[in-house]
């Protein structure tokens, strides 16, 4: 654990951290959580607690490796918006413009007691998949017959992202395209369109321009044979990818005491070079390579002379793009008051209703496997979270490190 105090931070008050976040570890609980906490441009904060693995002891460490799920996302909507600044798509662009499997995708409506497939009013735009409001969904969540039609059809696959984007565009929208909020593979569809407008593989795409470019020397697809020994485990109830997989399973093994082992460093799909790519989930990352992302994203597109984004790009992605009719936003039921949705990040908009610390304006995400980061430019403050347990929530430790760090700032 590390210290300083040349940001703004009581040590007395930062050390709260750290049992606040351990008191989520243990057998029936993480195997290990890692925090980072950064401000006003150093590392304040670094906590390590628990084990990669709880079968052989192997304890975690600073630059362990985790899958970070959804927070492929920000770094998918980066990508998506750097081709925009080049010119090369528009956000009211047609998604049918570049995946012409898009043309025939009907809504699915419900019509005197029936359901009946009709053609979209309008149809769906690549701001559309940024804020998820295209209409599409994920197979887990609990809303209905749209859910069940992905789940039937086994949508949730490792089938190379072209393959998997077309049979995702030959199932039906749950809702006319810009009228609601509802979490989804719009990003995975993201990630196609970037392959399709760049000419080259979604994951070569991110190393090229992204990944290599920041130095994130750790993050990719799949954990490098040499980097497996920092490369953990995971655990809990499922995993949320299983393509007959609903919420209520998920937290209902969890509820149930279920804490197993899902897979581990060697027999992960992860664990070697396979080519499955999604901008939904996907990456694997470090605490210091994910808080270089989140620098670029502070430093308004640049971090130490490389610019990936201008500053007019970033304050577009980091506003709310959703009308109040639509506020809050919520995933299965469960709501995020004082929240609005900007281009693949959640963003803080009235304090007083998030029931927690922080500020108007910080942005953020979080992950399957209880994973979770933030961005505060009103404190100049990151925080990163990382933990390999699902389902994510169900361990409150996100809302444990979020009021430590805030309750820590003094000046």
């Amino acid at each position: 654990m590390t210290t300083n105090v040349a940001q703004g931070l009581c040590p007395a008050r930062l050390e709260r951290i750290g049992p606040a976040v351990e008191q989520h570890v243990g057998p029936d609980g993480l195997a290990g959580v890692q925090t980072l906490l950064w401000r006003r441009g150093a590392i304040a904060h670094q906590h390590v607690a628990g084990f990669l693995e709880r079968e052989t002891d192997n304890p975690l460490a600073a630059d362990s490796i985790f899958r970070i799920f959804s927070m492929t996302k920000p770094i998918t909507c980066v990508a998506m918006m750097m081709l925009i600044e080049q010119g090369r798509a528009q956000l009211f662009d047609p998604v049918a413009r570049y995946i012409p499997a898009f043309a025939d995708t009907k809504v699915l409506m419900e019509h005197n007691g029936r359901d009946t497939l009709v053609k979209p009013m309008r149809p769906v735009n690549i701001r559309d998949l940024l804020t998820h409001t295209s209409g599409m969904s994920y197979h887990f969540l609990p809303y209905g017959e749209v859910e069940a039609r992905y789940r039937n059809a086994a949508v949730s696959t490792n089938a190379p992202l072209a393959e998997f984007v077309d049979h995702l565009a030959s199932m039906p929208l749950a809702f006319q395209p810009g009228t609601a909020w509802r979490y989804s593979f719009s990003h995975d569809v993201v990630a196609r369109l970037v392959e399709v407008i760049a000419g080259q593989p979604f994951g070569e795409f991110l190393q090229d321009n992204i990944l290599g470019p920041l130095g994130m020397v750790d993050t990719g697809f799949h954990v490098p044979a040499d980097k497996l020994n920092r490369f953990g485990a995971q655990y809990g109830s499922h995993t949320l990818l299983e393509p007959d997989m609903t919420m209520e399973k998920w937290f209902g093994e969890a509820m149930k005491g279920r804490n197993e082992r899902i897979d581990g460093p060697t027999d992960a799909l992860e664990a070697r070079n396979h080519g499955v790519y999604r901008g939904g989930h996907g990456l694997v990352s470090t605490a210091a390579d994910y808080l270089r992302f989140c620098r670029m994203m502070l430093g308004n597109g640049e971090l130490e002379g490389t610019r990936l984004l201008g500053r007019k790009t970033l304050e577009a992605m980091t506003t709310n793009h959703l009308p109040i009719a639509l506020l809050p936003y919520e995933i299965g039921g469960i709501a995020a008051p004082g929240y609005g949705y900007g281009l693949g990040f959640r963003v803080l908009m009235d304090l007083g209703s998030c029931m927690s610390l922080g500020s108007v304006g910080e942005y953020g995400w979080s992950g399957a496997a209880s994973t979770y980061f933030w961005i505060d430019p009103a404190e100049d403050m990151i925080g990163i979270q990382l933990a390999a347990f699902q389902p994510s929530g169900y361990h409150m430790v996100q809302h444990s490190f979020r009021m430590t760090a805030y309750q820590a700032i003094v000046d």
